[in-house]
């Protein structure tokens, strides 16, 4: 929205080491936070097609790890609220 303030969402990650069949070792960056980012605070439209895809495959992460956690009421929330942005996805 013009002249709205805006949040800058952010997770937490680790540093790993990459067990890419490289030359030389690398390292990566795993997300440790497990939580649906909220779409309210998301321009959706704005996102780029590789922004959009990496929400979605964050939140299929998210929903992977923490359904078996969690009780049936919860699981039915945390489906719909990281449910793929983009059809077909």
């Amino acid at each position: 929205r013009p002249d709205a303030w805006g949040i800058r969402i952010e997770n937490l990650v680790v540093v790993e080491e990459d067990d890419a069949d490289t030359e030389q070792p690398m390292l990566r960056l795993s997300t440790i936070t497990k939580a649906p980012i909220d779409r309210r605070l998301v321009a959706v439209d704005d996102l780029t097609r590789d922004e959009a895809d990496w929400l979605d495959a964050y939140h299929a992460d998210v929903r992977a790890t923490l359904t078996p956690l969690v009780d049936s009421d919860t699981a039915i929330w945390l489906a719909d609220v990281t449910r793929p942005i983009r059809e077909g996805a």
